[in-house]
């Protein structure tokens, strides 16, 4: 018991709760699936006992399942890191350079945000991933990405043994006019397979192809994106504000010269700061090396002027001219809100005609901005933020600050 309760901690039990959620479920079940078919077809296929390429075959599909599981579950329960509750810079006049955060109750790190799925701010945060349950940030950026390598190339192998049993067990049974196409069954053939391939083992096959062959086009997609983001040492977040950054600078023709401060100019040395060979990345997290032009605190001032500048965009204020009930996909608000709708977390919010709604940024179908609430509801700390579709609301010609030119081509 002492020994158990020294592993399983109240902390540890917490985490276990993240596997009850519909991504890890899902990807889970892709894994067991295609790994527990993969193993029996290559029994039917390749007896790993009677060849040396057999014993290859099955030892390389038992590795790629051992490397599949460690790298997800690690990316799972190692999380992110987070910032702890209450931090302050140790310099006091730091804290002019960053933002303040009400749920965590303290400062922002520089590359930190608030996750509001984890409801902690998140060190380096690049995205919340639904397939782990997690943000995927500082310290499960390596283990996140070696999982989206892994699962590609062990579906890969997967994929390949289970059209070689369907070939093999269907070679003798079925005729298919192949005149031209020969492989050597020799080595494959010595013995009986222990396991009959009925009709339902071979439904059961070409089912767990279909998964592998979508496993390794979408994963594989994925694991191609954030290469490029731990190449450029630039996360997801971090890429948008220094589009706004630039869009800001020509906007309202400042002159200033924005240099994104990670980037350390080498594609090795940004590869290394998130792989290394002990598994954990480099730094604390909270201090990052940068750029010689830049410091610390460039990227977060540069965030403080982007929120100065939405906090003046919000001043569009738009009403509700027709009811929205929050759907994701709202099929009655026309085919082009249907398949436009943003692909993200956030949420969306039910409007009821006459609602107002400050607007802060939008696409051409959808719109996302807080609701105008009641004084009481201020009071009580409510806040009602999301998307919605655009034409569901319509500019506020009474709006004062609708005569600004700037603030409404920069939500349109």
């Amino acid at each position: 018991m002492n020994f158990l309760s020294t592993i399983v901690t109240f902390d540890n039990l917490h985490e276990v709760r993240r596997l009850f959620h519909w991504g890890p479920i899902i990807a889970l079940s892709v894994i067991a699936i295609c790994s527990t078919m993969a193993i029996l077809d290559s029994i039917i296929w390749y007896w790993p006992l009677d060849t040396t390429g057999g014993s290859i075959n099955f030892l390389m599909l038992i590795n790629w399942t051992v490397l599949i599981l460690y790298n997800y579950f690690n990316a799972m329960f190692v999380g992110p890191g987070y910032i702890p509750l209450g931090w302050k810079p140790e310099h006091q006049q730091d804290t002019q350079y960053l933002q303040s955060c009400r749920v965590c109750q303290g400062y922002k790190s520089p590359r930190s945000h608030h996750c509001r799925k984890c409801n902690r701010c998140v060190m380096k945060m690049d995205h919340h991933c639904p397939w782990i349950n997690n943000c995927c940030g500082h310290l499960n950026h390596a283990y996140f990405t070696s999982f989206l390598l892994l699962a590609p190339l062990g579906c890969s192998h997967a994929a390949v043994i289970f059209i070689m049993t369907m070939y093999t067990q269907l070679y003798e049974r079925i005729s298919f006019g192949w005149s031209t196409v020969k492989i050597d069954m020799s080595a494959v053939r010595q013995v009986q397979p222990l396991i009959p391939f009925s009709v339902p083992a071979f439904a059961a096959t070409l089912f767990a192809l279909g998964l592998a062959l979508g496993t390794t086009i979408a994963v594989g997609m994925l694991f191609v994106i954030q290469m490029k983001v731990i190449i450029r040492n630039r996360t997801s977040i971090e890429a948008w504000i220094e589009e706004k950054a630039k869009d800001r600078i020509q906007h309202y023709q400042t002159g200033e010269e924005f240099i994104f401060p990670y980037d350390l100019g080498s594609r090795w040395l940004n590869f290394k700061q998130v792989f290394t060979w002990s598994g954990t990345p480099k730094g604390n997290g909270m201090e990052w090396p940068v750029h010689p032009k830049c410091h610390q605190h460039t990227l977060t001032i540069e965030q403080l002027k982007q929120k100065a500048d939405k906090r003046m965009r919000s001043q569009v204020l738009y009403q509700a001219v027709e009811d929205y009930n929050g759907a994701c996909c709202p099929v009655n608000k026309g085919l082009q809100t249907f398949f436009r709708t943003p692909c993200t977390e956030e949420p969306r919010i039910p409007l009821s005609k006459g609602d107002p709604i400050l607007a802060t940024r939008g696409t051409k179908w959808w719109m996302y901005g807080d609701k105008v609430l009641n004084e009481e509801q201020m009071r009580a700390g409510e806040r009602v933020r999301g998307w919605f579709p655009r034409r569901c609301v319509e500019k506020c010609h009474y709006d004062t600050a609708a005569s600004d030119g700037t603030s409404d081509k920069k939500v349109n």
